[in-house]
């Protein structure tokens, strides 16, 4: 070790940067919110969030560091292990540099199947202007020198005056011999050197889930794994006083001058949404508000009449108030995803809050008349809350893949991706896994998950563990229990959204990594719904729906029969048999009111026209049952 009789009283200021969070996948074994919340009570300068090949950590890194008001500085990065290379470590050093970054990841998940990806020597031939580069020894002991040596000098020279050789001690067999090696490979390649952990953890006392999460990978239980596990909890974020005493004063002084020269911040992005929706020559807001009047007039026009008072009020504040916040692209890019389906014969419906506009019921996204008195687009657009507005436009089933890919093909894939779901642990789950790391038999674990139910939340019960042929007081156990419970949670896997479209003006690649889907043709970008709202990015929702297919058989079926085509808006929406039906909870295979809770309720309501169904549906929702206001 360096000199603990001079340094262990001292507590130098550091940046930590080498970090995975859980969004490395069976890497990670803490939270970006446990790590960043540890950074900052051990007084660090900065922390990088260094993912692997990703960027799936660092919104919820920064949310926490801006919520909690930190004083600590977020680097932004990835670990990258090169195919036919060394692993490095590159940091966004500015707002160029995170672009070609993230546009260096995309091309890495872009080029190997959904969780995998490839880079090599080559895609950093012409290095990454506005990056930093860490070369990461390997773990094995002792290291190659000479290979090593080759590494730093041909990192070197793709990243000129911008590359370290990090120094990871881990209390290995020898630690102080390790750093004389791995200070004579800096000098000999001509590196400047720094203190890092490659911090997998927070605490401690993550070890034993680290320990799960590495058996999960490697599908073997952890007795089988050997030296595969790390041989102790020293990639941890350490005090200060303890890295002083490992690692000499000028490596931990080089990771703040590395930490200085990173200036990007997240806050830094700025989405805009596509203006070729516009014509040339036209305002964003002057097209919409041409759109619009053009709607109202097709609307009106129909039925011969003149567009009452009380509707030209209500879409002039709600004009008003999209200009206001600058959203007029946003509806204008729904409304061309809406005239291609409808172009194609596609029937399409908006839904949810969007219904509550007299704008979207212009534009052709809702059918859902202004005459009927429900209008309140304050729902979802309001200044005062501060949100991005969500559209949901369902279309038929059997046909979205059409407006998808016509998605793709109007924007490219380097500027629209779907956004992410993070699919995380949940009790049944993490029972799974945790037991076959430990261990215990299949058929056991089996009945356990089995007989888990959502009402036990984290608690592994004694009850269950003894029905499942456990022994509740066994050390195996215990375990099983405690980590399963701090395993619940854990971000698993990225899995793609259920049609949620991120469409930017430049490249989107260039604001957030694009990976590929499981499923053939699709990508995905590496931040989920939450991430998009706090960083500021609109997402369309292209939703499918099962029931519009069938109402479009129903429409062409009934068409045929009259003679004249007819449309959604010439549904009758007072059909007295129709709610009677309903009130005897007659409706299985109705949309919004199939389910067992709007069943049992639709008899005690007893709806008798359109607005009673609003009402109905609104309030048998997991948020007013939850909050105690209705008991379906």
């Amino acid at each position: 070790m360096y000199s603990p009789e001079a340094a262990s009283t001292l507590a130098p200021d550091y940046a930590e940067l080498h970090c995975l969070s859980n969004f490395s996948f069976l890497r990670g074994a803490s939270h970006p919110e446990e790590l960043v919340a540890r950074a900052a009570a051990l007084g660090y300068r900065a922390l990088a969030i260094t993912d692997e090949c990703s960027f799936a950590g660092v919104v919820r890194a920064h949310q926490e560091i801006r919520s909690q008001g930190l004083a600590l500085k977020l680097v932004v990065g990835t670990e990258i292990a090169l195919a036919d290379g060394p692993t490095l470590v590159l940091l966004a050093a500015d707002r160029a540099g995170y672009g070609r970054l993230s546009r260096l990841v995309t091309r890495g998940r872009r080029a190997a199947a959904k969780g995998g990806y490839r880079l090599e020597r080559a895609d950093l031939e012409a290095g990454l202007p506005g990056c930093l580069a860490l070369l990461i020894p390997p773990r094995e002991d002792p290291i190659e020198p000479e290979r090593l040596v080759a590494d730093a000098r041909w990192l070197g020279g793709r990243f000129p005056a911008a590359a370290w050789l990090a120094v990871e001690l881990a209390c290995g067999p020898d630690d102080r011999a390790g750093l004389g090696r791995l200070l004579a490979v800096a000098r000999a390649a001509g590196l400047p050197a720094l203190a890092a952990t490659g911090a997998l953890m927070h605490d401690a006392a993550r070890r034993r889930l680290a320990d799960v999460l590495a058996a999960t990978r490697l599908r073997t239980p952890i007795a089988a794994a050997g030296h595969a596990l790390a041989p102790n909890a020293e990639r941890r974020l350490h005090e200060r006083a303890a890295l002083a005493c490992r690692y000499p004063p000028e490596l931990l002084a080089e990771t703040l001058a590395v930490a200085g020269r990173c200036t990007f911040r997240l806050d830094a992005l700025r989405y805009e949404y596509p203006a070729e929706l516009v014509p040339a020559g036209r305002s964003t807001a002057g097209w919409l508000r041409e759109l619009v009047e053009a709607g109202l007039q097709r609307r009106y026009g129909r039925r011969k009449g003149e567009i009452p008072p009380r509707v030209r009020a209500q879409v002039e504040h709600e004009l008003a108030l999209i200009a206001e916040l600058g959203y007029e692209p946003y509806f204008l890019t729904v409304h061309d995803v809406v005239e291609f389906a409808r172009g194609r014969g596609i029937l399409c419906q908006g839904r949810g809050s969007a219904a509550n506009s007299v704008v979207c019921w212009a534009l052709g996204i809702t059918e859902v008349d202004p005459g009927l008195g429900i209008m309140l687009v304050e729902r979802f657009i309001s200044k005062e809350r501060n949100e991005p507005p969500d559209i949901d436009v369902d279309f038929e089933h059997e046909r979205r893949e059409e407006v998808i890919q016509y998605v793709y093909s109007k924007y490219g894939r380097e500027r629209a991706a779907l956004a992410a779901t993070v699919i995380c642990y949940r009790a049944r789950s993490a029972l799974r896994d945790v037991g076959r790391a430990l261990g215990l038999p299949q058929a056991a674990l089996d009945r356990l998950a089995r007989d888990h139910f959502w009402f036990d939340g984290r608690r592994i019960l004694p009850e269950r563990l003894r029905e499942a042929g456990l022994d509740p007081e066994s050390p195996t156990t215990i375990r099983l229990a405690e980590l399963t419970q701090a395993l619940i949670g854990f971000p698993r896997h990225l899995s793609q959204h259920v049609g949620g479209f991120v469409i930017a003006r430049g490249r989107l690649d260039e604001l957030v990594p694009i990976e590929n889907a499981a499923m053939a043709e699709r990508t995905v970008i590496q931040w989920d719904k939450d991430d998009l709202d706090a960083i500021g990015l609109l997402k369309v929702d292209v939703l499918a729906l099962g029931m519009l297919s069938a109402l479009r058989r129903t429409l062409a079926l009934v068409s045929a029969w009259r003679g004249r085509p007819l449309a959604l808006a010439d549904i009758p929406r007072e059909a007295p048999e129709v709610y009677e039906m309903l009130s005897h909870a007659d409706s299985v295979g109705v949309f919004q009111v199939e389910s067992r809770a709007q069943m049992t309720m639709l008899p005690r309501l007893r709806p008798r026209r359109f607005y009673d169904l609003v009402v109905e549906v609104a309030i048998v929702r997991p948020g007013p049952i939850q909050g105690g206001m209705v008991h379906p």
